[in-house]
C-alpha cells in the first residue's frame, strides 16, 4: 500500500481552505448586506422586480402597482380583467374589505404623490402592506347599495394615506381624478 505524499497533501488541504474562506467570506457579507438593508426595502425591491406580492394572511396575490393613471371605474375593472401577469390572466379589482385588509398605519411603502400633496411625479409614501407602488386612492370593486339593496351608482374607494373608505359616484359627468386599479387574484382564506 502506497501512502499519499505528505507535500502533496499539504498543498491539497491549503487549496482547500482557501475555497472555504472564500464561500465563507461571500455568505457573511451577503447575510451583512441583508441585514444593513433599510427595514422593508429588500421587499420592496422584491415586490416591484417580481411584479406582484401573496399576502402571506389571505394568500391573495396583489400586483406590485397600480396601474397608475387616473382611471374610471369601469375601465379599472376592464384593466384588472384584461391583465396578464405572472402566468396568470385571472386579476381582478379588489373588494373594499380586500383593500382594507392590506392597509397598514405603520408601513410606509414607496409611490407617487397623490394630488394636493407634493410637486406632481413627487415621492409620496402609502401605508400599504407588501411595498405595493401606489399613485392615487385605489379603486374597489363594491358597489353602494341604496335602501332597497340596489346598487347606487356610488363605489367604494380606499386612501392609503387616510385610512378610510370612501364612495364616487361612477361615470360621467363624474370626474375620476386620482382614482387607480390595484388588481389581485384568488379568494380570501
Amino acid at each position: 500500500m502506497m501512502l499519499p505524499n505528505p507535500s502533496v497533501v499539504g498543498s491539497v488541504y491549503r487549496e482547500l481552505s482557501g475555497y472555504v474562506a472564500v464561500v465563507l467570506l461571500s455568505v457573511a457579507a451577503i447575510i451583512a448586506s441583508a441585514q444593513s438593508a433599510p427595514e422593508g426595502q429588500g421587499r420592496a425591491q422584491e415586490t416591484q422586480a417580481s411584479g406582484f406580492w401573496t399576502d402571506p394572511s389571505t394568500g391573495l396575490m396583489w400586483v406590485g402597482k397600480d396601474n397608475g393613471k387616473d382611471v374610471s371605474w369601469k375601465n379599472a375593472r376592464k384593466y384588472c380583467r384584461d391583465l396578464r401577469l405572472a402566468g396568470y390572466s385571472d386579476w381582478r379589482l379588489a373588494t373594499l374589505a380586500e383593500l382594507e385588509g392590506i392597509y397598514d398605519k405603520s408601513a410606509s411603502a414607496p409611490g407617487l404623490a397623490r394630488l394636493g400633496g407634493p410637486a406632481k411625479g413627487s415621492d409620496s409614501t402609502w401605508h400599504v402592506k407588501g411595498n405595493l407602488f401606489l399613485t392615487g386612492n385605489q379603486w374597489s370593486s363594491t358597489q353602494r347599495m341604496d335602501d332597497r339593496g340596489h346598487p347606487s351608482g356610488y363605489v367604494w374607494y380606499f386612501d392609503f394615506n387616510e385610512g378610510r373608505p370612501d364612495n364616487d359616484p361612477t361615470g360621467w359627468p363624474y370626474p375620476f381624478a386620482n382614482m387607480r386599479a390595484l388588481c389581485v387574484r384568488g379568494s380570501s382564506k
